[in-house]
């Protein structure tokens, strides 16, 4: 038949409203879709039985020749059937496939088939069949290659796929219609976008050959190779991609900072806590790309209380106070410094932290929010700030009278112009999409806009392969040392039964002064009648049942993504001045919220939160030199949950817990991976550090060469389809 890969498969299959459905949920539209819908696993029938060995329960392998092969329906529901009897000379077994009935029409009568499947028995005659077994039809007994691409004189062929599958699209299904689509000659139409240079090199088969190997393995090792090729190949299209944004974003004119280095020293030497090495190797770093006459892409990444912060204010101190040294005809103000953060708590959390950086400077700093702006310092009170109409502030961000704002999404807006912007800092950078951090680095307002260098942030630990692959683009810098006087915050595990005593332990550190976060999972309690039993976990139902049974004597608050901007703003400003001294919130709480005197924080519901995710949330109460306390309560009985949140205890930092959680539950806990367009081949591959760095250094000398890819029209293709489902633009 004449097909083609962007054909629909509903116009290529006789398909039926439920199959349509079942397909659409699986991802699978067009013909190749259907080819890259990779096996998740596979099966092995090298061991096959007699049938007159199978008993009830087993879940078997037979070869035999099938007749009977009939389709109708059932007698009682009406659901359409298909089955047969298999025949080996040792006796017969009947198998039944139900909502199948084209299995009938696709197996010739006496052919001779592998059955692979669990083995019933009817109540009433106690005789036993297969129920929807797994078939195949081969040419040789035992192990013959049937009619498969591998041709009848092949080696054994033991091994089947298995398909993630939907309801009305069996893994059965998938088998039998990706052997019609091999046989319909479509992988001639397939083009190769890896260079045969680089195949050659890692060894890797041609994109027909892995295609096979892949649905249709003859032994593991062939499976293995294909998966191999197609992970690095999605890892290499991402990193060409990120290769290419990096190799333009430095080709633009950029401010040349050179701030008096003396200066910078003195600045840092005011910060609350002395600077760790690392901290200072950072604004060292960030110094020299900010010098080098090309704007910056650097990503700081550090642990929680790491003291990002700090180095950004230390970069932004010498933004401002630096003169630009590029020719900027109409440069008559000094230079911006936007601060783009996730959540309007953390946009005003940093603006209050940059006016302690730079209030003896009397810099001013804005503040722009969906719910309303502020100027530091202000007319009336020089040490504080006040709230001012939006078309103000953005007048005085235009023409470069405010050399620092912070704020969140609101920055990006089309209203929203600088005079000089020549360093933009991205906080919790896995929060914005690459098209966001875009539109903050294009915000010029005069024609003549040098690329303002790019600073982005995160606190969420990225295991090294993750942050090497979805931030290609971008030097990394890691911040691996605390400050110094913190102290390691104590983490206990706490079953059902142990509440009672860690409520005491809670109480101690309430009357000594101090304050606490109760995190919980969801808001409300699905059913209200049962919103005061043990087991109500939810923000609302929590906060009442500690007031009434717990902590009588204490003000309780709660926060949580539900309240408006202004609830959100008093519930935490309540909390910060200690007037709520139990905050019972969601994971809200969960970046950048700093209360120095909030010394325990209680997670309900642990095991539901990942290694990282937690981690970070104990990092609230890791604010100051006080001894802090990290209670996972739990429900579970499960052995396996039990031995992850030790490993959440036991562990010394959070990239040691991200590299864990990238083992047990895979990179689609970290970072929300799962929505840049990755797929599971390609997160697979970010357990192997050298494929990955691999991948990356082949891109990068293949970008320098030809950062146009003009040389290889159909890689370039590729990696504008890979840009485009990744939402790269």
């Amino acid at each position: 038949m004449n097909i083609s890969l962007a054909d629909p498969v509903a116009e290529r299959f006789r398909l039926t409203p439920l199959q349509k459905s079942a397909l659409k949920k699986l991802g699978i539209e067009s013909i190749r879709d259907m080819l890259y819908h990779f096996p998740v696993r596979y099966g092995d029938t090298a061991r096959a039985r007699n049938i007159d060995a199978l008993q009830k329960g087993d879940v078997a392998v037979i070869y035999g020749k099938i007749t009977e092969l009939t389709a109708g329906k059932t007698f009682k529901a009406g659901m359409t059937m298909a089955d047969g009897v298999v025949e080996d000379e040792s006796g017969k077994i009947r198998c039944v496939w139900f909502n199948q009935p084209y299995l009938a029409k696709m197996t010739p009568e006496g052919a001779l088939v592998r059955i692979e499947g669990k083995v019933s028995q009817r109540q009433k005659r106690g005789e036993l069949y297969f129920s929807n077994p797994r078939i195949e039809k081969v040419v040789k007994l035992p192990t013959g290659v049937g009619d498969s691409l591998f041709g009848t004189d092949g080696e054994a062929h033991t091994m089947y796929p298995v398909y993630s599958e939907s309801r009305g699209i069996s893994s059965s299904w998938l088998y039998h219609n990706m052997q019609k689509l091999f046989r319909s000659g479509i992988l001639d139409e397939i083009p190769e976008p890896i260079p045969d240079n680089i195949l050659a090199k890692y060894h890797l088969p041609g994109v027909k050959t892995a295609l096979v190997w892949i649905h249709t393995p003859m032994k593991r090792d062939d499976a293995l190779s294909a998966r191999k090729r197609f992970s690095f190949e999605e890892i290499f299209l991402i990193q060409l991609g990120a290769q290419r944004t990096r190799k333009e974003y430095e080709s633009y004119p950029s401010f040349e900072i050179d701030p008096d280095k003396n200066h910078v020293l003195e600045f840092v030497r005011r910060f609350p806590f002395q600077a760790t090495d690392a901290q200072k190797r950072s604004i060292d770093a960030i110094l020299s790309d900010m010098g080098s006459g090309r704007a910056m892409s650097r990503l700081l990444e550090g642990d929680v209380g790491s003291g990002k912060t700090a180095v950004a204010a230390a970069a932004a101190y010498a933004v401002i106070t630096a003169k630009p040294q590029m020719s900027v005809p109409f440069a008559t103000r000094q230079m911006q410094v936007a601060y783009m953060c996730p959540t309007e708590i953390l946009a005003t959390q940093h603006f209050e932290s940059f006016i302690q950086y730079f209030s003896y400077l009397g810099i001013q700093i804005g503040l722009i929010t969906s719910s309303g702006c502020r100027k530091f310092p202000s007319k009336v009170n020089p040490k504080g700030w006040t709230e001012i109409s939006r078309a103000q502030l953005l007048k005085w961000v235009a023409n470069g009278e405010i050399p620092v704002i912070v704020g969140t999404h609101a920055l990006i807006q089309k209203s929203v112009r600088f005079k000089h912007l020549a360093l933009a800092i991205i906080d919790e950078q896995h929060r914005f999409g690459t098209a966001q951090r875009a539109s903050l680095v294009k915000k010029q307002s005069a024609d003549f806009a040098p690329a303002p260098h790019l600073l982005s942030m995160t606190a969420t630990p990225i295991p090294r392969t993750l942050a090497l692959t979805m931030y290609g683009d971008l030097d990394l810098t890691l911040l691996d040392e605390l400050p110094a006087g913190r102290k390691p915050i104590i983490t206990e595990v706490v079953l059902p039964n142990h509440r009672d005593r860690t409520y005491e332990k809670i109480r101690l550190e309430l009357q000594r002064g101090r304050q606490a976060y109760v995190i919980c999972p969801r808001i409300d309690e699905p059913d209200p009648d049962k919103e005061l039993a043990l087991n109500a976990r939810s923000v609302k139902a929590e906060a009442k049942r500690l007031k009434e049974r717990v902590f009588q004597e204490y003000s309780i608050g709660t926060l949580h993504g539900r309240m408006k901007p202004g609830e959100k703003d008093l519930a935490m400003n309540r909390f910060k001045n200690g007037d709520t001294r139990i905050l019972c919130a969601t994971s809200v709480v969960e970046v950048g919220v700093n209360v120095p005197n909030a010394t325990v924080i209680v997670i309900e519901g642990a095991e539901r939160f990942g290694l990282s995710q937690l981690h970070q949330l104990r990092g609230r109460v890791s604010r100051s030199s006080d001894q802090a306390y990290c209670y996972a309560f739990t429900e579970t009985g499960s052995a396996r949950s039990i031995a992850r949140l030790q490993a959440f205890v036991s562990a010394k930092n959070g990239f040691e817990l991200a590299e864990l959680d990238l083992v047990q539950r895979g990179p689609g806990a970290l970072g929300g991976s799962r929505q840049w367009g990755v797929s599971d081949i390609a997160m697979d591959a970010l357990k192997n550090l050298k494929m990955v760095e691999a991948a990356r250094n082949e891109a990068r000398e293949m970008i320098e060469v030809d950062a146009s890819l003009s040389t290889h029209p159909i890689l370039m293709a590729a990696v504008e389809a890979k840009r485009k489902e990744m939402h790269f633009e």
